[in-house]
């Protein structure tokens, strides 16, 4: 996982947030969502605990709300999904308007928005403050499966190969005068998403090889560099206050 990978997720600063362990962010995120989404649907007041100690990380990470917000559209399907459940939940319905609306449908569309929102925002903040081969290296911390942290490994390294190999095919076509647009322009697209599989493929043999001889054998060897008390304390501040809010939630309606 050597090398330089630039990714538009990632925010380039210099953060306290930035300096802890990928593995310790990684289990603070995934213990954050995991309250979140044990929260009840009917406890508003919770979810507006939540977003205000994840906007604090956020603040405090010195990560520009500017940079995190676009990506936030990321979740447009689900809140598209959580338009529609109103209008196509059953149960009791109730008017708001001239609507008439699920009750069910209602509280459902609020538990989507609320969670997916928490969720997708902590998401990001890891993946702003966190190398992709960094994330796949705390994965690997974390003790995930070895082969599935060695397939997310090579498609971090590589999804930025393939796509200048893509730009490179679109800039050869349109050298040549081709404009997409139409059915006319569908085999010649084809034609390019076929030969980008066939070279994809051939690049991936020779670097197998490649990393046969160089002695791989198949595991991911990671560094396994003691980890200090305090970058601990300091990550799991997060998923703690959220499980304080989770446990308030679960005693006050």
């Amino acid at each position: 996982m050597a090398g330089s990978h630039h990714h538009a997720l990632v925010h380039h600063g210099h953060s306290w947030l930035q300096a802890v362990p990928a593995h310790v962010k990684i289990l603070a995120t995934f213990l954050f969502v995991l309250a979140v989404v044990a929260t009840p649907r009917e406890a508003v007041w919770a979810f507006g605990a939540h977003a205000a100690l994840l906007v604090a990380v956020v603040l405090a990470s010195r990560v520009p709300l500017r940079h995190l917000a676009p990506r936030l559209l990321v979740e447009v399907p689900f809140v598209v999904f959580a338009g529609l459940l109103p209008f196509v939940a059953t149960g009791p319905r109730i008017e708001v308007g001239p609507l008439l609306l699920s009750q069910a449908g209602l509280w459902g569309a609020w538990s989507l928005l609320a969670k997916g929102t928490l969720g997708v925002g902590a998401s990001l903040l890891l993946a702003a403050t966190t190398p992709a081969p960094e994330i796949v290296t705390g994965l690997a911390r974390l003790r995930l499966p070895a082969q599935l942290v060695l397939i997310l490994g090579f498609m971090v390294r590589y999804a930025d190969v393939i796509s200048r190999q893509l730009q490179a095919m679109r800039v050869a076509r349109e050298s040549r005068g081709f404009r997409g647009g139409g059915l006319r322009s569908w085999p010649v697209l084809a034609s390019t998403a076929g030969a980008l599989f066939i070279r994809s493929y051939e690049r991936g043999e020779r670097v197998h090889l490649a990393m046969l001889s160089r002695g791989h054998d198949g595991r991911l060897h990671v560094e396994r560099t003691p980890v200090a008390a305090t970058s601990w304390a300091v990550a799991m501040l997060l998923p703690l206050a959220a499980a304080g809010v989770l446990v308030a939630a679960r005693v006050v309606p």
